[in-house]
């Protein structure tokens, strides 16, 4: 008998399903062209605009404000009634406030063009409320419609949610029924997230019902595809499950494998939320402080207001209740102004940070990751005296610590411009001596991977810029063609008279080299970061964003020539000093 290790199985399999079921989904792009419409022909109404921006932004809060703002406006339009509500609805269910979500749902008239979409979340929030047989009510309306439906209806979900709902009412053959054909659907469409919750299910389906033969494969398969992706809730589930399967099947060893796997998930899964957590305290934190400042202000405005009033009594006896009213009136605009400048402030603040949370928390803890793996092989190889393995692995851990280094220099210079807390002062700088200073640096790495390092320079070229600037440019450069450079390579660093106001810097390389798509954006003009191009490597394109951003400071230019597996050679266009500057 394994009834008891059955229903652990069902929980978890359940447990995996409900986490992403109730995801956020993209919505069709026609429901976001007909949103655009209503903003062209409303253009006045202020509040529905900021409502609809902040929606497909998914900044939840802001869109409940001023979509009940524009409801309470007094204007009774049914389009723009429907579609505030229509946010709200969404807003809240993202919120996790399901009964207030329901409530904004059923506001909605029938005429509203997205109608079975709404009824489509409602079947969802009834399913996730265990209102079973209602949810079913709802899917089963849309069983007809096709894939290419406009109202963000998709089919391999709908077959899911309906095999869910008759799981848990035990009818099991229509289960299967839902399930399979909702699987078989999201095969198509390759969603690794959503299939790995289909098969658990599945299996799940049949394992209740003492259908080993059937139900294994299944969690073999949802166990397969979480290796693929970086979920570690799901990591996590996939692991218990195998772990279940094989105690059951009284083989304790392999049982022992899976569940220090789920451990290991279940310890990264707990570090990523105490990032998370400290983003939010963090974040808070700010808020509260500019909420303070905000009051310490209007304490201030209120103290002049009745100092103004005074002296308009006095000298304005005959025009009083006119310059009151003027007054309060002018009053108003300008604290208006006031908060919304403070709140632009702040929202620039909170995105600056979030994008640097964002950074450590994914690209330092994988580095941190490596460091720990690394670790751990170096005691068992120091147990075991094979200085061999330990040689490459200090090395490798060195490798990683440097480039570690550089992200977190790269992210202090890039912290420190956001905020312009960056002293600048372009002067006469004599190029070779800088470029000899910053070389110093990485002597050792250019040693240790046997890089030859030419340094061509004209020994009388100056140019007109920032020194700190010019050497984060210099070494974010040296850097990657070091990190992208095999050993017995070659750097060429040279210069190239371009003519009288730019001197050419040619940093050369036989490196891995870039494509064309790669080049184009990397010499984009953008302030988001780039994506990571080379799995391997530690960073987020944030050097190559310092380096356009200080030429761009220092009015200089760059360009990229490279080809794959030949090399890499980067131009820039440094001011020369004109002595009358």
């Amino acid at each position: 008998m394994r009834s008891k290790p059955i229903k652990i199985l069902f929980f978890l399999a359940y447990f995996t399903c409900i986490n992403f079921l109730f995801s956020q989904q993209n919505f069709h792009r026609l429901f976001e062209k007909k949103i655009k419409n209503s903003y062209s022909q409303f253009t006045s109404e202020v509040n529905f605009n900021k409502a609809q921006s902040f929606f497909f932004k998914k900044n939840w809060d802001s869109t409940l404000v001023y979509s009940m703002k524009q409801l309470s406006s007094g204007k009774k339009i049914s389009e723009l009634d429907n579609y505030c509500h229509f946010f709200r609805g969404v807003s809240f269910k993202e919120k996790r406030i399901l009964n207030e979500a329901k409530n904004s749902f059923h506001k909605i008239s029938k005429e509203f063009q997205f109608y079975k979409t709404t009824k489509n979340f409602l079947g969802q929030i009834a399913l996730e409320q265990n209102e079973f047989q209602k949810a079913i009510n709802y899917f089963t309306e849309f069983e007809n419609l096709d894939e290419t439906n406009s109202f963000n209806i998709k089919k391999g979900e709908l077959n899911h949610n309906l095999g869910i709902c008759y799981l848990h009412l035990n009818d099991y053959e229509k289960a299967e029924f839902y399930l399979l054909k909702g699987t078989k659907i999201q095969e198509k469409e390759k969603d690794t997230i959503l299939l790995i919750g289909a098969y658990g299910d599945i299996a799940n389906l049949y394992y209740n019902q003492y259908k080993d033969n059937l139900a294994i494969p299944y969690f073999e398969k949802a166990y397969q595809l979480s290796k693929k992706i970086k979920r570690y809730d799901l990591k996590k589930t996939s692991a218990l499950n195998m772990a279940v399967v094989e105690e059951n099947k009284k083989n304790l060893e392999k049982s022992l494998f899976y569940r220090k796997e789920a451990e290991k998930w279940n310890d990264s899964l707990t570090d990523q939320n105490k990032i998370w957590a400290l983003a939010n305290v963090e974040k808070k934190f700010a808020v509260r402080q500019k909420q303070k400042e905000i009051e310490v202000l209007q304490v201030k405005n209120e103290i002049r207001e009745t100092q103004r009033n005074g002296l308009f009594i006095i000298a304005l006896l005959l025009l009083i209740i006119f310059g009151i009213w003027l007054y309060f009136y002018l009053q108003k605009i300008k604290k208006n102004k006031i908060i919304l400048t403070q709140k632009e402030n702040l929202d620039e603040l909170n995105a600056t940070k979030d994008k640097l949370f964002s950074i450590v928390s994914h690209d330092l803890r994988a580095s941190v990751n490596t460091l720990k793996s690394s670790n751990s092989k170096l005691l068992l190889h120091l147990k075991s005296n094979n200085y061999e393995e330990l040689d490459g692995l200090l090395h490798k851990n060195a490798v990683v610590a440097n480039s570690t280094y550089n992200l977190l220099d790269n992210l202090l210079n890039w912290a420190n411009q956001q905020t312009n807390q960056i002293y600048f002062q372009k002067e006469s700088l004599h190029l070779f001596s800088v470029i000899k200073q910053v070389e110093y640096n990485y002597k050792p790495l250019v040693l240790e991977k046997n890089i030859e390092l030419k340094i061509e320079i004209d020994k009388n070229t100056f140019v007109f810029m920032d020194l700190e600037s010019l050497k984060i440019i210099l070494r974010n450069l040296l850097d990657n063609s070091l990190k992208f450079t095999n050993e017995k390579g070659i750097i060429s660093i040279y210069t190239k008279d371009y003519d009288l106001k730019y001197v050419q810097l040619i940093i050369e390389d036989t490196g891995t080299g870039m494509s064309e798509e790669v080049i184009k954006e990397l010499l984009q003009e953008s302030t988001q970061l780039a994506k990571k191009f080379n799995k391997e490597a530690i960073g987020t394109g944030l050097g190559m964003q310092l380096c356009k951003s200080m030429l761009l400071k220092n009015e200089g230019k760059i360009n990229i020539e490279s080809q794959e597996g030949i090399g890499t050679k980067i131009i820039l266009f440094l001011p020369k000093y004109m002595p009358n500057e």
